[in-house]
């Protein structure tokens, strides 16, 4: 099963190293990471991604709270919350394929961020079923290279109607 925790940490260097080291010393898997700073500057959030079944999300969110820098560890899959990744792909549009290339990128809602002669970067942020959709429509004009940030979530508020729009 799969499994978002968000762990808010102290903003302070090597916060992120002891993290990642404290989970691969004990053969935990990370499918996605991303961290940035909260709205509180000496504060930042470690969104994770990890597989396994309960009791290894149990074993995991211990190990987290038992580093001092870590103040606090959600399991956030288990409650109504919005989730994003977002990638930034190269692809090759030599003449006669642009406008089809433009055409499925407004499709996705994604956006075009640069163009060169025969080649063009779009920007995409959404679920990663959209996401991996995209790349695979984008497979026969040709990828040049892709780049994805770790997956980012957030619950929702509780008075907020479930709308979540990829």
């Amino acid at each position: 099963m799969r499994h978002v925790l968000s762990a808010l940490v102290q903003n302070v260097p090597g916060v992120l190293a002891h993290v990642a080291g404290m989970l691969a010393s004990r053969g935990y898997n990370i499918d996605s990471l991303a961290v940035g700073e909260t709205e509180q500057r000496d504060l930042s959030r470690m969104t994770f991604v990890v597989v396994g079944d309960d009791s290894v999300l149990d074993q995991v969110r211990k190990q987290l709270e038992k580093i001092v820098t870590v103040v606090q560890v959600d399991d956030i899959s288990s409650q109504e919350h919005v989730e994003r990744d977002l990638m930034l792909i190269k692809v090759r549009t030599p003449s006669g394929k642009r406008s089809e290339a433009q055409e499925l990128t407004n499709i996705f809602r994604g956006r075009v961020v640069d163009v060169s002669a025969d080649e063009m970067i779009v920007e995409i942020a959404g679920q990663e079923k959209k996401i991996e959709a995209f790349i695979d429509v984008m497979r026969p004009f040709g990828i040049v290279e892709l780049v994805r940030t770790g997956r980012i979530a957030m619950v929702r508020s509780a008075s907020q109607p479930a709308n979540d729009k990829a």
